[in-house]
């Protein structure tokens, strides 16, 4: 049997983006045994992945962060024996840990830094791709041809019971229709307006006669109980009130689910939600929504560059540019 390591990216959304990859890489060698090296934070999403064989979590913020934890994880690796290794984003610290590893196959994008260290290099592309095609193009480098672009979010039948009881607790009955919003996002330039979630959301509920669910972090609940306050027709709040699996449920029962870019929007994606995705500053044509899912990209062409990284811009107006009738006009 072959033994195959993947050593993941950090980020929520990224993680999401490279399942396609490992799903490509466990269908060319069906028998194979898959482990996947990755961030703490990034463990949740993988879990339950059916091509996944084993999660391995490499903290070098924490327990890994010394020279000590560092050859605790090259000894670990060496005891797992792998034939090869893949590693997604080009590091050389990773890249070192795989050579110390002794693993005789180490493949990725080639780099000054750290391209020495692989074994077969596969020059990295030119011009701006969406992250999936990125991560498919290391497998397309030696050979594999993926079946699908899809990336993928797996909840158990566990999950779809607990998230159940979450909003049956909230007044929210079987089969009964709602919309999921989720207001929050990891960079405030990403983020709509406070009041248009609030209109947005009271127009909802008197056009479509629908409950409106916020759906966030615990560092979003502050968020959320501002947008609350701000309407007439109160949601359900459920910001906190559940983990990344139970709140991939509720978005799979969702009648609709609006998000700007964010980890929860392509959760949202990965379980085949219909979606209205909220774009401003970053790039869909790069992180958007990928594949063959139910989902609408709202973005406005305001005259600035895309992808945008000034986070001293005050006035967020290509944000403001999406109405709400903008939104609405895409649920009707």
């Amino acid at each position: 049997m072959k033994r195959i390591l993947i050593v993941n990216v950090n980020w929520l959304g990224d993680t999401l983006f490279a399942t396609p990859f490992i799903r490509a890489v466990k269908e060319h060698c069906p028998g194979s045994y898959i482990a996947i090296l990755t961030h703490s934070r990034c463990k949740e999403i993988l879990k339950g992945n059916p091509y996944i064989d084993e999660i391995m979590v490499y903290d070098e913020k924490g327990r890994h962060k010394h020279l000590a934890g560092r050859f605790s994880m090259v000894a670990r690796l060496r005891s797992k024996k792998f034939d090869t290794a893949f590693i997604l984003r080009r590091s050389f610290s990773r890249t070192l840990l795989l050579y110390l590893s002794r693993i005789p196959e180490r493949v990725g994008y080639d780099s000054k830094r750290a391209g020495f260290l692989l074994t077969k290099k596969i020059p990295a592309p030119s011009g701006d791709m969406h992250k999936v095609e990125y991560f498919l193009g290391l497998a397309r480098g030696v050979g594999i041809e993926p079946k699908s672009k899809n990336y993928e979010f797996f909840i158990s039948e566990e999950d779809r019971l607990a998230s159940g009881k979450i909003l049956k607790e909230e007044g929210i009955r079987d089969g009964e229709d709602f919309v999921a919003i989720n207001a929050g996002g990891n960079w405030d330039l990403k983020r709509w307006p406070l009041e248009n979630f609030a209109k947005l959301g009271d127009e909802i509920f008197s056009r479509f006669n629908m409950k409106v669910i916020l759906v966030g972090a615990e560092k979003d609940v502050e968020l959320c109980k501002e947008i609350s306050g701000l309407m007439k027709n109160k949601p359900v709040l459920l910001c906190g009130k559940t983990n990344l699996k139970t709140l991939g449920a509720i978005f799979e029962r969702a009648r609709k689910v609006i998000s700007a870019d964010s980890g929860p929007m392509h959760i949202a994606v990965g379980v085949k939600a219909p979606v209205v995705a909220l774009f401003g500053p970053t790039s869909p044509g790069i992180t958007g929504p990928y594949g063959d899912g139910k989902f609408d990209i709202l973005q406005k062409k305001i005259g600035c560059e895309i992808p945008c990284y000034k986070l001293s811009c005050e006035d967020n107006r290509c944000m403001k540019a999406i109405t709400v009738e903008d939104v609405l006009k895409e649920l009707e």
